[in-house]
């Protein structure tokens, strides 16, 4: 052995020349972006996040995501691949150890008498047995071995930080169409509501028509508010029964089984967004974590295309028993055994292992691009949604303020005008202010519990823990203190 590696190092001097090759592009400061430096150590350091959806309060809401996260095909697809990067790595663990098989054989032939066999063997039929063992060592003296299996480690934990994004991103689409089908639902009840005032409004004007306090004028202006009214419910009513079918569908179920799903908005709830965030928490998104993973995998690689351009040096052995002649095969004299050293040398290759090199470097290169992508997106998610959602807050303190006061100002015109001291006009008005506040309020209702949702997914679904039970315009309190994504 000894032997072996002195015979490969004088042999460096003549193996082919890898040039001065290296990465173009650096990873990203994470800090500089809002992310901490972690050292990834592992898949078992990547745990399943807390179920975030039972945070909006809905049983129905936390059944769907359950079925959709044991039963849709892009689940069963990410655990495949998973698996599949798993045993790559059992692969290359297998790699670097020798490997051992058992050979028997038995052969009737006639030899040639006129060939190195001599009598009686040749010229006459005879059948040879052989039963031996076989093994085959590739020492890894470079660390190819070792390179690869890094590489099919990176590979595999960015298979399991995949699942776990395909995870956040499915429950976040049950999640989304389960809001926008309670949005539809509650705009819904307003369009009834309204059908009905509208109709009681109706009857008001044939009564002061009849009474000839009011012209056919009125009469036509309120009578044509209610197929109106009635086209909006039918246009709601095709968009409920979509929103179901795309619930069935996520959760991969019957479409008749959520065809009586009836959530109701008011009830979601809704909690504080925080002032700032730990961006600890951008670290810990899955698919931030994939594509780091994905760029060490992919520096391994080059790593092992750099020991190509070394020896590669084998050790074949075998151990048994060989004869002619079946009922010799088992003695002592039959015994056989050896071993075959061999060494290659990479001298010249016409640019081969460069050229291997230099695409090693670019799939590098594309891999730390791909993740520096990856943390700039992070946190422009992050902080889009946090500032959306601030936003939609205070629209929505504001707009329950002009809806009081237009509820109030109908109230008012419709008394006025059963009075007779105001015109209808007035309380047209009034009503489609009414109107416009109820869908607003509805429409920002659903926005605020979306952005929610939204913003648990731009966290990788997580929480900030620390700021759960804020309220809107506190600053929260956290321990973290030198690691923050603020937008104050």
């Amino acid at each position: 052995m000894a032997c072996l590696s002195a015979v490969a190092v004088a042999a460096l001097a003549g193996c082919a020349s890898q040039g001065d090759l290296k990465a173009s592009v650096a990873p990203v400061d994470a800090g500089r972006y809002g992310l901490l430096e972690t050292k990834a150590e592992g898949p078992q350091s990547l745990v399943d996040s807390e179920a975030w959806w039972a945070r909006l309060g809905d049983p129905a809401l936390t059944a769907l995501i359950g079925e959709a996260l044991s039963a849709h095909p892009d689940m069963q697809a990410a655990s495949a691949r998973l698996a599949r990067a798993q045993a790559a790595v059992q692969t290359r663990e297998a790699a670097d150890m020798p490997q051992v098989g058992a050979h028997a054989e038995v052969s009737r032939q006639r030899y040639t008498a006129n060939g190195l066999v001599p009598a009686p063997i040749a010229g006459n039929m005879w059948s040879t047995g052989t039963l031996q063992l076989q093994g085959q060592w590739e020492l890894d003296l470079f660390g190819r071995h070792g390179a690869e299996l890094r590489s099919a480690v990176g590979q595999a934990r960015a298979a399991q930080a995949d699942a776990q994004a395909a995870r956040t991103l499915l429950s976040a689409n049950v999640a989304r169409a389960y809001v926008q089908l309670a949005r539809q639902l509650a705009q819904r009840e307003v369009a009834v509501r309204s059908l009905a005032q509208r109709d009681e409004l109706l009857s008001l004007v044939r009564q002061r028509v009849d009474a000839g306090l009011d012209t056919n004028v009125e009469l036509r202006q309120g009578e044509g508010a209610l197929p109106e009214t009635r086209q909006q419910i039918e246009a709601l009513d095709e968009q409920i029964a979509l929103s179901r079918h795309l619930l069935a569908a996520l959760s991969a179920q019957p479409m008749a089984a959520t065809a009586q799903l009836s959530p109701r908005l008011a009830q979601l709830q809704l909690d504080a967004l925080p002032a700032e965030v730990p961006v600890n928490l951008l670290a810990q998104r899955a698919d931030v974590m994939a594509l780091r993973w994905r760029a060490e995998a992919a520096g391994a690689e080059v790593d092992a295309a750099r020991t190509l351009f070394y020896p590669n040096i084998n050790i074949v052995g075998f151990l048994g028993f060989n004869a002619i002649g079946l009922d010799r095969v088992l003695k002592s004299s039959s015994q056989q055994y050896g071993a075959t050293p061999a060494i290659d040398l990479p001298l010249f290759d016409a640019g081969r292992r460069q050229a291997n090199l230099k695409g090693r470097l670019a799939e590098q290169d594309m891999a730390v691009a791909a993740y520096n992508g990856s943390v700039i997106e992070a946190v422009h998610d992050v902080a889009d949604q946090l500032t959306s959602g601030q936003s939609i807050d205070r629209q929505l303190q504001e707009q329950s303020l002009a809806q009081r006061a237009t509820e109030s100002a109908y109230d008012l015109a419709l008394q006025r005008y059963r009075a007779g001291l105001g015109p209808y006009l007035t309380v047209l008005s009034a009503e489609s202010a009414v109107l416009n506040q109820r869908r607003l309020g509805v429409d920002l209702r659903a926005r605020a519990v979306d952005n929610r949702v939204g913003f648990i997914k731009a966290l990788g679904g997580h929480w900030p823990a620390s700021t759960a039970l804020a309220v809107p315009g506190a600053v929260p309190t956290t321990t973290n203190t030198s690691a923050k994504l603020s937008l104050n």
